[in-house]
């Protein structure tokens, strides 16, 4: 293994760290609402981050008071699939231990929020009883797998889903840390020293993303991982998977050496092949990724500084033989998965709208109440989607008209009466959990998308496809440098504005202005929307008219509008 002359101090933690064990077993039975800051970074490997609540921080700072700290959870789940009975569980967990809130990723797994340090322990070990594990969907592992949420029963789509639980079983630490820290293991003393056979005794240099799609469904936006898969099928037969690599939508805001990028096509592979593959590019990653600057260890830099053409080699040659040239493949394309959906085998889905994920009841929409009794009572398996909604699966067809009644009884709206913009919006947490957030995103994701909705009635635009990305900071974890719009949290109440990305998910979007105070966005945002109105190409994206338009000319159009904002 290679190693840079530098190294990180996460890079020295992990290899001090005894597989992941560190202090995290003591610390955790300490009592005390904090832990370690070695730790705290251990603590990701196995699905958990310390947070503090940002909104009451000040106030008990100026009274002396500690700040209100908390763990978020999350849950490994490839693909977003749950049966009723797990998904029940977690509910329950949510009251027991959490903020009685649940919340759904564009990774498709679902997070807990609020979760004490005392409870911390107890929480894991009882999501785990469910069959589920929060390991590795934190830390420098390979994250969640993401595939097709949708459950068409076909050949296509269950091969999806039993490679990504092939993959996310496959690539899974080997140490016991999680089991003896969480589960009360006891040590295996029958095997010798601990190894870790594909990840090293450092692990990777970074969080490392898996997806697997279809080019007819590409609603986990496959070219934003490291490793994006893409089935080819002719005739009823898988040939392969098209191999892209690279992909990755965080970034540093003043540190142009760090950019969002799409995954690069590098090759193909047949269909058996695909745990060679992923193992492969893994180990390339692992041994030749950086690990000295953190903000320039994923993967997609390691494509860029060494070139696509090294990086096939190389994967060639942890596979044993060269990659095959990519195969033939149609253009990309996102259905919709929200409303009522025949299965294929006379049983229906029904996808089911989380405003930016959160599963809870507020008001008169009592939507997690909704979400428990319809799961419970006609034994529905829910599906966790990239859109960061449910779909109910496994539906007989003539429980839909009680399954409807009963979701619009708790206030909650059909798919058929949102407007495509609220249907495609996403927003990240943000504030007031996320260390990381500069600004607000999920809490502003609703008067922003009314705001929008106002402007689009005022052009006609109303039905048009809009996809809307809302992000606290520049990680970007809903996507937001691609689609047709994303903010990106530049500083406290403000945002950087990019646009020009296409629905599809195979470009990126531009930045059309640096720092937009949130209450202006909308205002910002409507000359290039009236002029899409009036000169659009029939079939014409929002986003695809921003690039015809290009950066210079679409800033122009805006420039008035920010500049008497100044």
């Amino acid at each position: 293994m290679t190693t840079a002359t530098k190294r990180s101090a996460t890079e020295l933690l992990k290899e001090s760290s005894q597989r992941l064990r560190g202090t995290i077993g003591t610390e955790l039975a300490a009592g005390g609402t904090q832990v370690s800051d070695a730790a705290e970074a251990l603590l990701k490997f196995h699905g958990t981050y310390e947070q503090y609540d940002r909104d009451t921080a000040t106030a008990l700072k100026t009274q002396g008071l500690e700040k209100e700290y908390s763990f978020m959870v999350r849950v490994r789940m490839p693909g977003g699939r749950l049966t009723a009975a797990q998904y029940l569980a977690l509910d329950a967990l949510a009251d027991r231990y959490g903020n009685a809130t649940l919340r759904v990723t564009t990774r498709q797994t679902i997070q807990f929020h609020g979760i004490v340090k005392g409870n911390l322990k107890p929480a894991i070990a009882a999501i785990n009883a469910t069959l589920l594990t929060t390991q590795s969907t934190c830390g420098d592992v390979v994250r969640n797998v993401t595939t097709s949420a949708a459950p068409r029963r076909d050949a296509a789509h269950a091969r999806l889903l039993a490679d990504a639980c092939l993959l996310s079983a496959d690539l899974l630490p080997r140490s016991r840390a999680y089991h003896e820290i969480f589960l009360d293991a006891a040590p295996d003393e029958t095997t010798g020293e601990e190894t870790e056979p594909l990840f090293g005794p450092t692990y990777l240099p970074r969080k490392f993303k898996i997806g697997l799609a279809l080019p007819q469904d590409n609603t986990i936006d496959v070219l934003s991982n490291d490793l994006g898969l893409i089935a080819i099928w002719e005739e009823g037969v898988l040939r392969g998977y098209n191999v892209a690599v690279g992909g990755g939508m965080g970034m540093t805001h003043n540190r142009p050496d760090t950019y969002p990028r799409l995954a690069s096509l590098v090759g193909s592979v047949g269909p058996d092949e695909l745990r060679a593959l992923a193992e492969a590019v893994v180990r390339v990653q692992r041994d030749h990724g950086g690990r000295a600057d953190r903000k320039r260890a994923r993967l997609k830099y390691l494509v860029d500084d060494q070139g696509l053409p090294w990086v096939r080699e190389a994967i060639g040659r942890e596979l044993g033989h060269a990659l095959a040239d990519p195969l033939p493949m149609p253009a990309f394309e996102v259905p919709d998965l929200l409303g009522w959906h025949e299965q294929g085998d006379g049983g229906w889905w029904l996808g089911v709208k989380l405003p930016a994920g959160r599963i809870a009841d507020a008001g008169t929409v009592r939507l997690r109440t909704a979400l428990r009794e319809v799961v419970q009572r006609y034994g529905i398996d829910p599906v966790l989607t990239p859109q960061q909604d449910v779909l109910l699966t496994n539906i007989a067809p003539r429980l839909r008209s009680a399954i409807t009644r009963k979701l619009r009884a708790h206030g909650v709206t059909m798919a058929g009466e949102i407007t495509p913009l609220a249907r495609w919006a996403m927003a990240c947490v943000a504030l007031p959990t996320c260390g990381l957030a500069l600004t607000e995103a999920e809490r502003v994701r609703a008067p922003l998308v009314a705001d929008l909705e106002a402007v689009l009635r005022r052009h006609g635009l109303e039905r048009e496809r809009i996809s809307l990305r809302i992000t606290g900071c520049p990680n970007g974890c809903a996507r937001s440098y691609g689609g047709d719009i994303g903010l990106v949290g530049r500083v406290p109440g403000a945002y950087a504005v990019f646009v020009g990305g296409d629905f599809a998910g195979t470009r990126l979007s531009f930045k059309l202005l640096e720092r937009v105070a949130q209450e202006r966005v909308v205002a910002v945002l409507e000359p290039l929307l009236a002029t899409f109105a009036q000169q659009g190409w029939r079939g014409e994206g929002f986003g695809d008219f921003c690039h015809r338009l290009g950066p210079e000319a679409a800033l122009a159009l805006v420039e008035g509008v920010q500049a008497s904002a100044a």
